[in-house]
C-alpha cells in the first residue's frame, strides 16, 4: 500500500491530486494483455470524491487507506466464491423431476459444465447448497390436510393440485406453493447426484429444514425471517466475486442474485 501510494504522488507532496489518481485507475483497470479499460471523466470525479472524504480536492494518506482496503485490493485481489445450488437427485430424475416441469430441461446437463469449472477455475471457496426437507414440510402437497387453509385461500385442501399456490392461515396469511415431496432429509433424493464432482474443501449449507416455511435462496428462507450460515461463511472468506449456478433457474438459483442485491 505505501509503494503504491508513493509511486503515484509523482509531485512528492504526500497527497493523490485528480491527476496522479488517474494514473492509478489506468494501472488497476486493465486485462492480462494490458488492454486499459479508462474511466469517464465524470466518473473518475465521482470515485475519486467519494475517497476525498474532507473534500479539500486531495486524497490524504488516511483517506488512501480506505481506498486501499475497500477498494484497490478488491480488484487486484479478488476472492472468488462459487456456489452450486440444489444438483440434488430428486430434481434430476427423481420426485420433483425438473423435465417434467415447465421448462421441460434435463437437469443432468448442468453437471458437466460444473465439473468443468471446478477443474479448471481455481475457486478461493466452494459452497453446495442443499434442498434438505423433513418429512411434514409444509410445501409438499401429501401434507396440505396437516395445516389449517386460510379463507382467502383460493385453492381448498380437496380441489389442490401440484403446483397450485393455497394460502396457509396464520399472522400474516402464508401463500405456498405445492411441491412433490422431494429433497427429505437423509434420502437418496436429497443427495447429491453421484456424477457431480465434490471438493473436499467444500462446504454444504442446509436449507428448508424449517417444516414451516419454504425455503428457496440458500441464504434465507422465503419469509426472510431466518438466515443459513452462508452469508457469515462469505464474510469470513472475505469473498469479493460469487458465481452461481445449479438448479432451478426459475426458481432456487433465480432467488440468489436477488437476496445478494438485498
Amino acid at each position: 500500500m505505501d509503494a503504491c501510494y508513493q509511486a503515484f504522488d509523482k509531485d512528492g507532496d504526500g497527497y493523490l491530486n485528480i491527476d496522479e489518481f488517474k494514473l492509478l485507475t489506468r494501472a488497476l483497470f486493465r486485462n492480462d494483455r494490458g488492454k486499459l479499460y479508462l474511466l469517464e471523466e465524470e466518473k473518475l470525479k465521482d470515485i475519486f470524491n467519494l475517497f476525498d472524504v474532507n473534500g479539500d480536492g486531495h486524497i490524504d494518506k488516511d483517506e488512501f487507506i480506505f481506498c486501499w482496503n475497500h477498494w484497490i485490493k478488491i480488484i487486484i485481489r479478488p476472492i472468488s466464491a462459487f456456489l452450486i445450488v440444489d444438483v440434488q437427485n430428486d430434481f434430476i430424475s427423481g420426485t420433483l423431476n425438473i423435465s417434467n416441469c415447465s421448462a421441460q430441461q434435463n437437469g443432468a446437463d448442468v453437471i458437466e459444465p460444473i465439473n468443468k469449472l471446478l477443474d479448471t477455475v481455481k475457486f478461493d471457496a466452494v459452497f453446495y447448497s442443499l434442498d434438505w426437507h423433513p418429512s411434514d414440510h409444509v410445501s409438499f402437497i401429501e401434507n396440505i390436510r396437516d395445516r389449517e387453509l386460510d379463507p382467502s385461500s383460493p385453492i381448498t385442501a380437496d380441489n389442490a393440485q401440484t403446483y397450485d399456490t393455497v394460502i396457509f392461515a396464520g399472522s400474516p396469511p402464508q401463500k405456498q406453493r405445492l411441491w412433490p415431496r422431494h429433497c427429505v432429509q437423509d434420502t437418496w433424493g436429497s443427495e447429491l447426484h453421484k456424477d457431480l464432482k465434490i471438493v473436499e474443501s467444500a462446504t454444504k449449507v442446509y436449507k428448508g429444514t424449517n417444516p414451516d416455511v419454504d425455503s428457496y435462496s440458500v441464504f434465507w428462507d422465503n419469509k426472510k425471517m431466518t438466515d443459513t450460515t452462508l452469508c457469515a461463511q462469505l464474510r469470513m472468506k472475505n469473498a469479493t466475486d460469487i458465481y452461481i449456478c445449479g438448479l432451478a433457474y426459475d426458481v432456487c438459483v433465480g432467488e440468489e442474485p436477488q437476496l445478494l442485491m438485498l
